[in-house]
């Protein structure tokens, strides 16, 4: 479980295909302590340690993970955002986390708005019943607040401390983002036992102020 408050922007090195695509990125804070078998948020991918090296972990990604997330395309020098579990005790800042995207989003527009960044986004289909306004959504592993949701289209804002410690900074229109939608609203519909968005209102009610 993670909360979506990233810890630092690692760089991949190495990308390499064997019976699994593999990964090596270079990091610093996350590899405190870092053992093999550990869990970490590679641009909010949920994804397990295999090796601990020369100021690297290494971790493979399973069929579906290179599949359904923008960890397929990946390349060497590529940034990406890193984030250990939560421990227990901690302060949760953001919101829960699974690490297991639902599906990329695309950016649609970019917008300066004094020291804030206003982007639109396009999310995948069937998706958009989890986007209420205020709600929680996970980009690119970075815990967000929904902003003025349309259909399969809804905005986020960046502040300045996002943009300085995230990889969002350099998201231009046409790029594609790893999405996963907000674990409690995905429990909530569960529960009440319907897929077809009726359970909307719910979702909205929870998600005030």
């Amino acid at each position: 479980m993670f909360t979506g408050l990233i810890e630092e922007i690692g760089v991949i090195r190495q990308v390499s295909q064997q019976r699994s695509l593999r990964l090596a990125v270079e990091a610093r804070q996350v590899l405190e302590g870092m053992k093999v078998g550990d869990s970490i948020a590679v641009s909010g991918a949920c994804l397990t340690v295999e090796r601990v090296e020369g100021g690297r972990f290494q971790a493979a990604l399973l069929p579906e993970t290179a599949e359904g997330t923008t960890l397929g395309s990946a390349r060497v020098g590529q940034r990406v955002n890193l984030e250990r579990p939560l421990a227990i005790g901690e302060r949760l800042g953001g919101h829960f986390v699974a690490g297991h995207v639902d599906g990329i989003a695309e950016v649609v527009s970019v917008q300066e708005r004094g020291e804030t960044r206003l982007v639109e986004l396009l999310c995948p289909a069937g998706l958009e019943r989890y986007l209420v306004d205020k709600g929680s959504v996970a980009l690119e592993g970075v815990s967000l607040t929904v902003r003025n949701p349309a259909g399969r289209r809804f905005a986020v804002s960046l502040v300045r401390a996002t943009l300085e410690a995230t990889t969002l900074g350099e998201w231009r229109v046409g790029d594609r983002v790893n999405m996963e939608a907000d674990l409690l609203a995905k429990h909530l519909e569960k529960l009440a036992g319907k897929g077809d968005g009726s359970s909307q209102e719910l979702i909205a009610w929870l998600a005030e102020d």
